[in-house]
């Protein structure tokens, strides 16, 4: 079986594209996977064609330009891929940002956390420079929303950037609980209106300790529930939450996991920064590659961490690279080098298609069988 093949005829049903464009989707999608890199001009030596790399590139610059992406589609293909849909998750949301000459790259992305990183399923280019806007967050949860509800959410997670009145009194109306950073100068008010900074009631704290206040305090107009610890850099860490949390310092770290995602489409991973593309609705297209390709590396790492070598885990506590990096190097390396047998290929393509935790038996082969039977 050719792993090209397989992959066309796996997205056909979710990206709703004829064969042409697939083949270019998928063709892409292989050689981001050797060369480990988004450059249009790199990406067209390493896309299988035999015509002039000059016309591969005019190509690949017609598909970013052209073809329409159903990104509904491909959120239900990201949450498919990890068996999302009936779980708890928590979300969380961040920018990634960056500038290409005189353009400014920005965007808002909104991801499920898991296992260590964030799986990217909406995001929005911001046609400016500098912070999201209260309307752009809830537009991106509301498309969220609208294809998976809000009964799994078990929390959704954000920097400092991330408050706002009309942003955290939609969220609460919608009954989506959040744990928000909040600045240290920021004001908060209690019930008879006495107002003071979070500095203040928080700044007799030793490095390491922590605080949690039992009575709620309005800040940027809405009533939360505020925790304070003094972090070891001596610096304060605030968190507000429109419920109570059991763990708030514990819960809100996971928000550090789509920082990891970022540095694997970037500098750890696909460079996404090298790309040359600025217009903002082809840099949205570039994600949604970037993001499947994302999703079935680190599907790969998964299995041959769980079934065929699994990660040292390091004095400091972390494993010896991320499971994505571990599966990009499966991938690299089959695709540079070529498959031992047909046995790898099917394994690999099986794995774009169905959650790591469908693989049941000790080598990770049998149920594979199986499951393309069915």
């Amino acid at each position: 079986m050719d792993l090209s093949d397989g992959l066309r005829d796996s997205l056909k049903a979710h990206l709703g594209w004829g064969k042409p464009r697939l083949d270019c989707f998928v063709g892409m999608l292989l050689g981001l996977f050797r060369l480990k890199q988004i450059n249009l001009t790199q990406l067209a030596l390493a896309f299988a064609s035999d015509a002039d790399p000059r016309s591969r590139y005019r190509r690949l610059q017609r598909f970013f330009a052209l073809v329409w992406f159903d990104y509904d589609a491909i959120a239900r293909l990201q949450m498919g891929f990890f068996g999302f849909p009936g779980k708890k998750y928590h979300l969380t949301l961040d920018r990634t940002n960056w500038q290409w000459g005189k353009a400014n790259l920005n965007i808002l992305t909104l991801g499920v956390v898991y296992k260590g990183t964030a799986i990217p399923v909406y995001w929005l280019v911001l046609n400016k420079k500098g912070n999201s806007n209260q309307r752009e967050r809830i537009a991106l949860l509301n498309r969220f929303i609208s294809q998976f509800g809000r009964d799994n959410i078990l929390g959704i997670l954000g920097d400092r950037e991330f408050i706002g009145e009309h942003w955290w009194k939609w969220l609460t109306r919608h009954q989506i609980p959040f744990l928000m950073r909040i600045k240290e100068n920021q004001l908060m008010t209690n019930r008879q209106g006495h107002q003071q900074n979070m500095h203040s009631r928080f700044k007799d704290l030793k490095q390491g300790q922590h605080r949690f206040l039992r009575k709620t305090f309005r800040v940027s107009g809405q009533w939360v529930w505020l925790s304070g610890m003094k972090l070891d850099s001596g610096e304060l860490l605030v968190l507000a939450a429109n419920q109570p949390f059991r763990d708030p310092f514990g819960t809100y770290r996971l928000r550090w996991e789509i920082e990891n995602l970022f540095q694997c489409l970037k500098g750890r991973g696909f460079h996404w920064e090298d790309t040359r593309l600025t217009h903002y609705r082809r840099i949205k297209k570039v994600m949604a590659l970037l993001a499947i390709g994302f999703c079935w590396a680190h599907k790969v790492g998964e299995w041959k961490h769980r079934f065929i070598r699994p990660l040292t885990i390091k004095k400091h506590g972390r494993p010896e690279q991320s499971l994505f990096r571990y599966g990009l190097d499966v991938l690299t390396n089959s695709l540079l080098h070529g498959f031992r047998r047909t046995e790898d290929a099917i394994r690999l393509w099986v794995l774009f298609l169905w959650p790591p935790d469908l693989i049941t038996t000790q080598d990770g082969r049998v149920i594979l069988i199986l499951k393309i039977e069915d």
